[in-house]
């Protein structure tokens, strides 16, 4: 594999969400990623995230797997595991153990809790989680109950790509100390970091509990979705004076004194009202003809079919396939060490004793 992680030797105990959403990051950027699964384990060569992985079986209960497991973490320089805490401890794979048959080991932890803490053997999803880092109670409209960004926030924004981040840091550090540690990540943590700048809207005095009445929560006019005539949506961010005016010279308002009142909250019901109809009178299709590619701040709202094909997706390779499967392509990109492109999981390496 390529890129900027090549060299790296990273030991998968299989896992379902953000665990293998780490896992794949680190195997896109160029680590050598070695999936531990059950022997026989059902492969799906369609998930993106159980890419670009080898992959053996083993059986973590029994004396020849633990020994089989502690071989190759002797070679590794992380491992990640996504199970209740306690739970790698009883197996006899803890971090101490493992820790001592390699102290540059890196051990990543993903829960939905974390090691710790009265929830920290209950059971959960991103749902919950994000619940309770106080994140959820943020998405939804005025009026409404909250509504759950699919398990983008607490599974992968909070969970995954921290525990990515987390991974390459304690790695960093081993090389340059030799010493290994346990990277403790949990879901909701990671939920509570990514609303940082809501944090410090709120200690600010511009940010309400009072969901869906905020600048950037629906409550504006200038920051929301708007239907088209043909049924189809539009998204508008037109936040900053200069991309306002731009808005309403494109959208044939600039005479209307109504939308001076850009940041009188008392208006912004009305606002929307108007920029409602008005979205309404032309197709997603012409709208973009007037405002796409402009500093509107404006986008079409595609659907999962359509955004491999958008000219901007199609330019940047934003998406590929893989064994015939569309799916996002590696993420960030580098000018030096360039990434592989990924490959299908389709079968036991029997290189390493499946």
């Amino acid at each position: 594999m390529a890129g900027p992680l090549s060299g790296l030797r990273i030991i998968e105990l299989a896992g379902i969400g953000p665990g293998p959403f780490a896992a794949m990051m680190l195997a896109d950027h160029g680590a050598e990623v070695i999936r531990i699964d059950r022997p026989g384990a059902r492969i799906d060569a369609r998930d993106p995230l159980l890419r670009s992985r080898r992959l053996i079986g083993v059986d973590l209960k029994s004396p020849e797997g633990k020994v089989r497991v502690r071989e190759l973490v002797k070679s590794a320089d992380g491992l990640i595991e996504g199970f209740r805490p306690g739970v790698t401890e009883r197996l006899g794979l803890g971090p101490d153990v493992l820790l001592a048959d390699n102290p540059r080991l890196v051990y990543g932890r993903m829960t939905g809790w974390g090691q710790t803490g009265p929830y920290a053997q209950a059971a959960g999803h991103d749902i919950n989680y994000i619940a309770l880092a106080g994140a959820l109670h943020t998405y939804g409209r005025a009026g409404e109950k909250p509504t759950p960004p699919i398990n983008m926030v607490g599974d992968f924004g909070g969970g995954g790509m921290m525990l990515a981040f987390g991974m390459v840091s304690a790695l960093l550090h081993a090389q340059k100390t030799g010493q290994g540690q346990v990277i403790d990540t949990a879901m909701t943590d990671g939920a509570a970091v990514l609303m940082s700048m809501i944090w410090g809207f709120r200690a600010n005095g511009i940010w309400s509990d009072d969901r869906g009445t905020n600048l950037l929560d629906t409550g504006a006019h200038m920051y929301d979705t708007y239907e088209t005539a043909d049924g189809k949506w539009i998204s508008i961010g037109s936040l900053e004076p200069q991309f306002y005016a731009e808005l309403r010279a494109r959208a044939g308002l600039a005479e209307d004194k109504d939308f001076d009142a850009q940041m009188d909250r008392s208006q912004w019901g009305a606002l929307k009202a108007k920029l409602t109809a008005l979205f309404l009178t032309k197709s997603r299709d012409e709208w973009c003809a007037l405002m796409e590619m402009t500093d509107v701040c404006f986008a079409p709202v595609l659907s999962m079919a359509e955004a491999p094909t958008h000219p901007h997706n199609a330019a940047r390779g934003t998406f590929i396939e893989v064994g015939g499967v569309m799916q996002p392509a590696p993420a960030p990109r580098y000018s030096l060490t360039m990434t592989d492109t990924p490959r299908m999981t389709t079968a036991f390496d029997t290189e390493l004793g499946a």
